[in-house]
């Protein structure tokens, strides 16, 4: 009698005990759980176009020797990633001429602040920021 009971309790635990772990595992997140960032895009082509222009404007036009520069241009690159996330892959932007213009500044400014972080940017490449992104502000107002 005990050793038929011994077995149904080894089964018991055979079957009961991988499916208790099964359990546990499935019902216990790992590591934090996926959110979305929260976007600074309004999802209006135009008015973000202008907006990011403006602001990376201001970026590039920052004095060299300020202390705020190094912050600006991290935050810059943030914005631009955020710009580009969100309309690299709308067919209906994307082949536009000021997102072209858009994207070869934005590229170019990034490039230069993740490949030269301690550096500020050339005076060169300012005022070709500066050109472009005013050209891709004039461009989406006109096709707007």
């Amino acid at each position: 009698m005990t050793s038929a009971l011994r077995r149904l309790f080894e089964t018991l635990m055979r079957v009961a005990l991988p499916i208790f772990i099964g359990l546990c595992l499935s019902l216990t997140s790992f590591g934090p759980s996926a959110e979305a960032a929260k976007t600074s895009m309004s999802g209006n082509y135009q008015n973000d176009t202008v907006s990011v222009a403006r602001s990376l404007k201001e970026v590039v036009a920052i004095p060299n020797d300020s202390e705020g520069r190094a912050e600006a241009q991290k935050d810059s690159v943030l914005l631009i990633t955020d710009y580009i996330s969100r309309y690299r892959n709308r067919s209906e932007v994307n082949d536009s001429v000021s997102f072209t213009t858009m994207q070869t500044a934005l590229n170019s400014m990034a490039g230069h602040i993740k490949t030269f972080s301690n550096r500020p940017i050339p005076e060169g490449l300012k005022e070709r920021l500066t050109k472009e992104l005013s050209k891709a502000e004039k461009l989406v107002v006109n096709e707007g």
